[in-house]
């Protein structure tokens, strides 16, 4: 009696062993079972958890050229005292000052500060810029008189969580409350680290931590930027390859989202590139897509 496989069984099996392969590993890139889980999470939450109610929101300016800017910008923050909004760009780094109508007000040369990628206010005229490769978050200080930033001349600190390529710091928030500051990794892993005692009371008071838990809900192919909302205790995240946006509770538990791909929030094409996300004192989103794209979205 001869057991040998028939020559299209072996070929069949073959097949279907990569095809479950393949299956496997597109469901971990794009992180299927986190969503699928997130998605029943949030079918049996209450709908006071979802503090910023994403889904109300609608787009009111839509991909506004920032006029005179080519280069690719990455990040965004509000600066509550000048009423303006700060990004950076990555070629030919500068910090550049925007108005809520997506307007350059402002160029900032830098030097020193290696692939610059994300900016956020801290306290009146003090920033943290982060260094994408090597890992640095970079402590700056900005008046009306501001020209040229050194990085030589500010303070730094290095963390080299998985250092190099393109991977890196991504994204900030600051909670000026409990005084933290949040750090998106961007990928490999999608990771969101909390660091106190930068950019003040450096030395003992330093503390770097992770959640384990909340890295393993972010359900997004990679992180591009953060907002932390100081009235209700909640994080924002976005992703550019996942065009989400991504409402963490106090806890760090995913309790809302909204895409940024056509037909949601009132957008009339997908967000083609979203690297920059902040908030505004009145709830506002305003949001920055590479090359140099301008948005803005309001509760309606």
């Amino acid at each position: 009696m001869r057991y040998l496989s028939s020559p299209k069984t072996v070929p069949f099996a073959l097949l279907l062993l990569v095809v479950l392969a393949i299956s496997y590993v597109a469901a971990r890139e794009f992180r299927v079972p986190e969503h699928l889980w997130f998605n029943w999470q949030v079918f049996w939450q209450s709908n006071d958890a979802q503090a910023l109610g994403l889904d109300d929101y609608e787009v009111a300016v839509e991909a506004r050229v920032i006029e005179g800017l080519e280069d690719n910008v990455s990040a965004l923050s509000f600066d509550p005292d000048r009423k303006t909004l700060f990004t950076v760009t990555n070629k030919d780094p500068e910090l550049i000052e925007l108005s809520l109508d997506g307007r350059v007000l402002r160029r900032i040369p830098l030097s020193g500060f290696g692939d610059a990628e994300a900016v956020e206010y801290i306290s009146p005229g003090v920033y943290v810029i982060s260094d994408e490769h090597s890992q640095r978050l970079i402590k700056v200080q900005v008046d009306d008189e501001t020209r040229f930033l050194d990085a030589a001349d500010a303070e730094q600190l290095t963390l080299g969580i998985d250092a190099g390529g393109n991977s890196g710091f991504e994204g900030l928030a600051y909670d000026n409350k409990a005084q933290r500051l949040f750090v998106a990794k961007e990928r490999r892993p999608v990771q969101i680290i909390e660091v106190r005692g930068f950019p003040y009371q450096q030395g003992a008071g330093l503390e770097v931590t992770s959640s384990r838990r909340r890295d393993a809900g972010l359900f997004v192919r990679d992180l591009s930027s953060l907002q932390f909302d100081e009235r209700s205790g909640h994080l924002l995240a976005l992703s550019d390859e996942s065009r989400q946006i991504l409402e963490l509770d106090i806890e760090g538990r995913p309790v809302g989202n909204v895409s940024l791909t056509k037909g949601n929030m009132g957008l009339s094409k997908t967000v083609p590139q979203a690297e920059g996300i902040a908030m505004g004192d009145d709830g506002t989103l305003y949001l920055v897509s590479e090359p140099n794209l301008f948005y803005v979205f309001k509760k309606r």
